[in-house]
């Protein structure tokens, strides 16, 4: 019995920018948290608590956008 797949694969453009975007991702979302909880970063850095909490905040938030913008579904690709 053969199955009908709806899966259309990406083309090695849109492959390469979802790659981008996942790393992009990860690498901000890391550095959030290092910033916020890794105590030698933290003495390196040399920056005031609030500062310090505002920036990994920042990086965190803006990381969870760009994870939330993979589920995205553009009009043209519906």
């Amino acid at each position: 019995m053969p199955y009908k797949f709806t899966f259309k694969q990406k083309s090695p453009q849109k492959r390469f920018l979802f790659i981008l975007g996942l790393l992009t991702f990860i690498a901000c979302f890391t550095l959030g948290l290092m910033i916020l909880v890794w105590g030698k970063l933290i003495n390196m850095l040399n920056m005031p608590a609030g500062e310090r909490i505002t920036l990994a905040s920042l990086l965190l938030i803006y990381s969870l956008i760009r994870f939330l913008r993979f589920f995205k579904v553009e009009p043209d690709e519906e």
